[in-house]
């Protein structure tokens, strides 16, 4: 009897993904043997845009023809549940029941045993599928920086003690994930060498897509990567367009007459028109590359002599994976910014911000090397260490020590912009308000006479 067909004891492995790039971050596991035998093999796709019905889904994406024949079927999330929204539901505990049976029905799974592999375990949807099943093993992998940080949300004690393991691409060599670490959850790395595989696979599927989306992109130029922070609430629009034209006259300034830039998806088309102005007044030539292929796939077409951006992971992928220049802007508008203190971003922004030269410092820039084991380890690894439990310090108590001790020694003009003093104040570290002033904070009297000396300071400006 096939498995799925009602037979007990068969194998089934669910891989959910909502991107493409975790698509293939999967393939090059399962590719490197990281997973036992199974009877099946299921991608379950989910579309997590804001609108899923106008956003094209990971399956239907240039390049994922070369991921496809490592699964035996492709489902789709987004039908499972409709119409409720990937990114916002998950199952009443007392509903859990039905739904599983209505999942085993709808993707004729019978009663064999699953084993889910997941991504973003703190949130819908890695939440709801683990929920919908309840005596699923689950395997979590991390595509990007955040696997670098600490878990943002508190998961449950239904779901955390039913995590083996972490896979984790080696983005930055030497450097542990923080993810998970407080379950006890041992973390394991995706080979490069089969990542960097998957990809160049992803790159000859995209081919045709390529052909015609790299055919006027000049190789050896300035690739700029948009994200489109401002609908992430991070900076408004004006300061985004600002950050994207500091990249053209970053490029300009370092001598790249040809400039490429790739914006997010989902970002206005007339945010380019500003772009390509103001590389004509600098000399330069701008190129928009509109069609959603991945970075990594324009690295290996046009082979860019440059990649910049704020803090996309595909800023390090540039550097680690094909040896590419890399530089960062607006990293340190993004610290002062990022609310609460808490927010996920963070340990992303601090890590480009420490380990990336900013653009503007043409010597830095072209003087870059990519992290040694030294700065990996005596550097870097503590810095994360003390963001990390200042994120999150009663889930890594441990951490409090060296984080104080960090801050002691290593709190400097350079340090200050991963911190912030209200937070550290609030955890008792290095670095507090003094304790003669800490009322004045919470001291309305202050606050309000404060105000009106703004108040009047901007009138009497204005």
């Amino acid at each position: 009897m096939a498995p799925g067909a009602g037979g007990p004891g068969g194998r089934t492995q669910i891989f959910l993904a909502s991107t493409l790039y975790g698509a293939a971050t999967l393939v090059a596991a399962l590719d490197a043997g990281c997973f036992d035998a199974a009877d099946r093999r299921l991608l379950l796709v989910s579309n997590n845009a804001a609108i899923p019905e106008i956003t094209p889904p990971l399956d239907e994406a240039p390049g994922f023809a070369a991921l496809r024949p490592r699964f035996d079927d492709v489902l789709s999330w987004n039908e499972a549940i409709h119409p409720l929204h990937p990114g916002g539901w998950s199952p009443r505990a007392d509903d859990v029941p039905i739904w599983e049976r209505h999942l085993r029905m709808l993707w004729d799974l019978g009663e064999d045993r699953i084993e889910l592999v997941v991504e973003s375990i703190q949130v819908e949807p890695a939440l709801a599928v683990a929920a919908c099943f309840t005596g699923a093993p689950i395997t979590v992998y991390a595509d990007g920086l955040m696997s670098y940080g600490p878990t943002r949300n508190k998961i449950g004690a239904l779901v955390d003690t039913r995590i083996d393991r972490l896979l984790h691409l080696d983005l930055v060599p030497g450097l542990r994930p923080l993810l998970l670490s407080e379950h006890g959850v041992p973390s394991e790395v995706v080979p490069t060498e089969v990542f960097t595989k998957v990809l160049a696979e992803v790159a000859d599927a995209s081919e045709t897509a390529a052909r015609e989306t790299l055919s006027g992109v000049p190789t050896g130029g300035a690739l700029l990567l948009g994200q489109y922070l401002s609908a992430l609430g991070l900076i408004s629009a004006a300061e985004e367009e600002e950050l994207h034209l500091s990249m053209v006259r970053g490029a300009a300034a370092l001598g790249h007459k040809e400039i490429v830039f790739k914006p997010h998806p989902t970002a206005p088309a007339h945010w380019t028109e500003p772009l390509a102005a103001e590389a004509k007044r600098l000399g330069a030539t701008l190129t928009v590359l509109d069609t959603p292929v991945l970075a990594e796939v324009v690295y290996q077409k046009a082979e860019p002599a440059l990649v910049v951006g704020c803090f996309s992971t595909a800023l390090i992928t540039a550097s680690a994976l094909y040896g590419i220049p890399v530089a960062r802007t607006g990293t340190g508008l993004l610290l002062d910014r990022l609310t609460p203190y808490q927010n996920s971003n963070r340990v992303p922004v601090t890590i480009v911000h420490d380990a990336l030269p900013e653009l503007s410092d043409a010597k830095a820039v072209r003087a870059w090397r990519p992290p040694s084991p030294e700065y990996v380890a005596g550097e870097l690894t503590p810095l994360l260490h003390t963001v990390g439990f200042c994120m999150q310090a009663q889930a890594y108590p441990h951490l409090r020590d060296e984080a104080s001790d960090w801050l002691a020694h290593r709190l400097t003009d350079r340090t200050w912009v991963y911190f912030k003093r209200r937070r550290l104040t609030s955890l008792g570290l290095p670095g507090a308000v003094p304790g003669r002033l800490a009322f004045v904070p919470r001291n309305r009297t202050v606050r309000r006479v404060a105000r009106r000396a703004r108040a009047l300071k901007k009138a009497t400006l204005g």
